[in-house]
């Protein structure tokens, strides 16, 4: 099969492999769309370890083979597969909270992804979910982390209410998808980012108002606009400077969600103002995935045409496109979210 294969820091090479097998308990997936997202990025530009040279977490296809285990798929079936895998051992997993799983399970890192033409999922009735008939193979791939992740954050985590006021920066794909879901549920969203395409996207999945923070001072414009300050900020990129804003930017018993992963330069760290935070009750929340039980619900509003993620697709591309779209995000020149669908 063709894959794309991470050989190095800003190395990747899409080059003939061979199809993973499957356990007995397993899943063969034939690969029709796999989503671009900046954790990709962080693999290949060195800020996380190759643990798996073949990566990609936001896939769906057709079942091509089942293990003689599997209950509850079969040849043909439509599929997506949630990355938030789990094996359903674990204290979290016995909680409800499968995005937790100690094992793990994430595609792309326990196991080859969906930059192959083909993956093998362990535990297949666990980690794979049926496909709604009028989803697209494209539009579904958008769910993929980015989306999943910012339903999980904006409605569990930090709890939005219509009619509060919303913070998001960075307009990538998890901010895009944040806004979205934040808009849809009533609040008023203000998008923040530096490149004016992804402002103009922003507008188009339901922001309020967008701030360019390359000429305007973001968190004055925000506490402007909301009297105050915001009551939830999101910073779904994961730099210093858009953690900070964001915290900077609440009201006073505010939320901060953080869904982006820092880069080498913060190496996992960024000092936050714990004394201001105290005096205001301002709370840091993070998130991550989304746990199995939660998954029926959005894709039940996504077939209900009540949140669309496709809207955030810019383009379907080939695996051999993959290395621009990374140069681009590397530049903050990327526009909404990119899909592979080409996989010859």
């Amino acid at each position: 099969m063709k894959a794309l294969v991470i050989e190095g820091v800003k190395k990747a090479v899409v080059k003939e492999v061979p199809v993973p097998e499957i356990e007995k308990d397993g899943i063969l997936i034939k690969t029709m769309a796999n989503g671009v997202c900046r954790s990709d990025w962080h693999v290949w530009v060195g800020d996380h370890g190759i643990v798996q040279p073949i990566i990609g977490h936001e896939f769906c296809g057709i079942v091509e083979e089942v293990g003689p285990e599997v209950k509850n798929f079969k040849r043909g079936d439509r599929v997506i597969v949630p990355f938030s895998g789990s094996d359903g051992t674990c204290p979290h997993c016995q909680a409800g909270n499968t995005n937790l799983c100690d094992s793990f399970l994430v595609p792309g890192t326990a196991y080859q992804g969906g930059y192959g033409e083909y993956v093998a999922i362990p535990k297949g009735d666990r980690n794979v979910m049926h496909l709604p008939d009028g989803l697209s193979f494209a539009d579904a791939a958008a769910l993929g982390c980015r989306f999943m992740t910012s339903y999980h954050g904006i409605v569990d985590r930090v709890q939005v209410l219509p009619g509060e006021s919303v913070v998001v920066y960075g307009c990538g794909g998890i901010g895009l998808s944040a806004i979205h879901i934040a808009a849809n549920m009533g609040a008023t969203v203000i998008g923040v980012d530096i490149n004016e395409n992804n402002l103009e996207l922003a507008k188009k999945l339901g922001a309020d108002y967008v701030i360019n923070s390359l000429n305007t001072n973001p968190v004055e414009a925000v506490k402007e606009l909301t009297k105050g300050g915001a009551d939830v900020s999101v910073d779904a990129l994961g730099i210093a400077e858009t953690c900070l804003n964001g915290i900077n930017s609440l009201r006073k018993g505010g939320r901060h969600l953080q869904v982006g992963v820092t880069t080498k330069k913060e190496g996992g760290f960024i000092s936050i103002p714990v004394d201001e935070m105290v005096i205001a009750e301002k709370s840091f929340i993070t998130t991550l995935g989304i746990p199995a039980a939660r998954f029926n619900k959005l894709l039940d509003q996504v077939a209900k045409g009540k949140l669309n993620p496709g809207q955030m697709v810019t383009r379907e591309i080939s695996l051999s496109e993959v290395e621009g779209i990374f140069e681009d995000m590397s530049n903050f020149k990327t526009t909404g979210t990119f899909v592979v669908t080409d996989f010859s």
